[in-house]
């Protein structure tokens, strides 16, 4: 029998129900392989399989930006959702790699979808954006603030990569995912639990340290690629691992459920590592992790709103079933969401 969640019961929180009623996603026709990646810099397919499990990745093209894939996965987390244009009232949209530093990216978003009604917001929180954005959107359906909120995941990582750097050039992809949050009667499938922390002691262990305020990109400091992502990849590995695994059961525990009772668990898509090793010590087989990094790499914000379009398509989703979608990004930041389908 399946265990009851704890927002069902009397002690939950106060506030109107949230469920995703839609998803959808984009990524760009481009693939670059790693045999590709080869011949620019000193690296194998073995080596950076082995290493990470990621096959491919997408590249946008260079008149494609984060916004135009954004709209993309809007438009069909719309349609799947049968939501017009219209009817929505906030745009959040998690991003590391704006078009530009303002106007929010969600605002180009606005006028390419066409939600005149909307008012738009960025969130910046590295890979942990999204779920920081489902977040904030549950919580303005929750207090009656809004009804329907489309909240989107998507980066164009290739533009703030550095392409000599073998160690980080590898990992990155292109790409968006996107779902639309609305209130469904009580009891509906929806949105359980969520946890977010972060960890501003280790900012400087995943981070773009040129382009903003401290460290402006001039003529003299160009050619250092300070407006790229820069990785301290072990001590990634280990805070990532350590958070993860620590969002998982805060989470957990705030829907009165345990991980025998998740039937999906969608990870940021990092490093397969990571994920073995979340699945190792939250005892739980790998066959319940849904992975597609492999094809993807690392997308950032949009890699478990990829994910999860993904798994919601294939049929991997029940109605009914416990989804656990769990991320890790700079800041440091972190989030986990227990949903029921």
């Amino acid at each position: 029998m399946k265990r009851q969640p704890r927002s069902n019961r009397p002690s939950a929180r106060p506030g109107r129900s949230v469920s995703i009623v839609g998803t959808g996603s984009y990524v760009p026709e481009r693939v670059l392989t790693n045999e590709e990646l080869s011949k620019s810099v000193d690296t194998t397919d073995e080596w950076i399989t082995s290493r990470t499990g990621i096959k491919t990745r997408r590249i946008a093209a260079k008149d494609e930006h984060t916004s135009d894939m954004a709209a993309r996965a809007a438009m069909a987390a719309m349609e799947q959702a049968n939501v017009k244009p219209e009817e929505i009232d906030l745009i959040l949209l998690a991003t590391a790699s704006p078009d530009m530093v303002f106007p929010a990216t969600a605002c180009f978003v606005q006028t390419k979808i066409g939600a005149k009604n909307a008012a738009c917001l960025d969130v910046s929180a590295a890979c942990a954006g999204f779920l920081f954005a489902v977040e904030i959107g549950q919580q303005f359906i929750t207090s009656h603030t809004y009804d329907t909120v489309l909240v989107i995941g998507a980066e164009k990582l290739s533009s703030i990569t550095n392409w000599t750097d073998r160690n980080t050039c590898v990992l990155f992809g292109d790409g968006a995912g996107a779902l639309i949050l609305q209130h469904r009667d009580a009891g509906a499938h929806g949105i359980i639990a969520t946890h977010i922390g972060s960890d501003g002691n280790y900012s400087d262990i995943l981070w773009m340290p040129g382009g903003g305020c401290r460290t402006p990109i001039t003529a003299e400091n160009a050619h250092q690629h300070l407006q790229t992502i820069h990785m301290s990849g072990k001590d990634v590995y280990k805070q990532a691992v350590v958070s993860m695994i620590d969002a998982s059961k805060k989470a957990l525990d705030k829907a009165g459920l345990t991980i025998e009772d998740i039937t999906c668990v969608i990870p940021h898509q990092a490093n397969v590592r990571i994920i073995e090793a979340i699945a190792d010590r939250l005892k739980i087989s790998i066959d319940r992790f849904f992975v597609n990094l492999d094809r993807y790499g690392n997308t950032s914000a949009a890699a478990v709103a990829i994910a999860l379009d993904e798994a919601n398509r294939s049929g991997r989703l029940k109605r009914g079933d416990y989804i656990l979608m769990v991320v890790f990004g700079g800041g440091l930041t972190w989030s986990s969401t227990v949903i029921e389908w």
